[in-house]
């Protein structure tokens, strides 16, 4: 098992590599960087991170080919491997349509679109004149003037199709759930992919990008985590919820709250101990150790510790490296 640790750039560049020096020394294998407009430029805090760190693997969790064009990407990574000596790693996914809507980019044929794209991007890191004519993205003998070899690229997916291409094409697949269920789902399909494309699954990273809130006190980490709980909630696909026996009606119910800025009734019962259960790694190092144990067991190869990561961020990361980590 390998272990990933997110941090969201709201926070300046320079104290999320002192988090991220803290996570290389615990044991951490990567670093992934969220890429959201509202936030710091995900790749000039994956320069201070590569300057700052010696071993740990940096990239991108997630970036998109409708915000950034797949060979300013290509250029953006090549030179984070370079900075850092060879440690970049790509998260590309389709996006967030509801971001989109607000930016004024129209999201279509996102499989499409994820799927020339990396095609693209690893021909131009690989110093190819990339020549394109697919249905979404086009090039005419566009080529980088330096190269650095191969850089990993994981494709964010969710959906069957999205699982998978990624089984078919890319060299691990984030994915944001946390619970076995969702898992045994998703690694069907992307053993599917793999098979269709003459790969051996096991190829495959196939990392839980989870919600993950540690605290030697069970009641901080659930308070923790109630809130980036709430709005994966809102965002989740009926069938999901389904899934997981939680009733289709809490998603509007959640979704008016996070609308009115009313954290107080997300706080105080509209998000419940099932839904917790669902959409989290919460809880005592015992409590996250078994829920690692069980995602091992199914097929998941790295735990991304995602927000809120702990009550207290420092703290949380000590105790994932000193009572999960060190215990793998």
């Amino acid at each position: 098992m390998k272990f990933g640790i997110e941090f969201v750039p709201s926070d300046p560049a320079l104290k999320i590599a002192y988090y991220a020096k803290l996570s290389e020394q615990q044991g951490f294998d990567y670093v992934w960087i969220t890429d959201h407009y509202n936030n710091r430029d995900v790749y000039s805090t994956l320069t201070v991170l590569a300057l700052n760190t010696n071993s740990i693997k940096i990239g991108s969790g997630v970036t998109n080919s409708y915000t950034r064009n797949p060979a300013i990407t290509a250029s953006s990574i090549a030179s984070i491997s370079e900075i850092s000596g060879g440690r970049a790693v790509l998260g590309l996914g389709p996006g967030d349509k509801a971001t989109f809507d607000a930016m004024g980019i129209s999201w279509e044929k996102p499989l499409a679109t994820t799927k020339e794209a990396i095609q693209a991007i690893r021909d131009f890191i690989s110093g190819k004149k990339v020549s394109m004519n697919g249905e979404m993205i086009k090039f005419a003998g566009a080529k980088l003037a330096f190269k650095v070899g191969n850089v990993p690229i994981y494709m964010g997916a969710q959906g069957p199709k999205m699982l998978e291409l990624a089984g078919e094409i890319a060299d691990g697949v984030l994915i944001n759930a946390s619970h076995p269920k969702d898992f045994k789902v998703a690694v069907e399909q992307i053993k599917k992919g793999a098979k269709k494309s003459g790969r051996d699954p096991s190829e495959v990273d196939v990392t839980a990008y989870a919600c993950f809130s540690i605290d030697k006190d069970p009641v901080k980490a659930v308070n923790a985590a109630k809130v980036v709980v709430a709005f994966i909630v809102a965002g989740s696909p009926d069938l999901v919820l389904e899934r997981h026996g939680i009733p289709v009606e809490a998603k509007s119910q959640i979704g008016e709250a996070i609308a009115k800025g009313n954290f107080g009734a997300l706080m105080g019962g509209l998000v419940t101990p099932e839904m917790i259960e669902a959409f989290s790694i919460c809880g005592t190092p015992e409590d996250c150790m078994k829920r690692i144990r069980d995602l091992e067991a199914i097929g998941v190869t790295q735990i991304v510790a995602g927000s809120p990561i702990g009550p207290d961020k420092e703290k949380a990361i000590k105790l994932i490296g000193k009572e999960i980590i060190a215990k793998m």
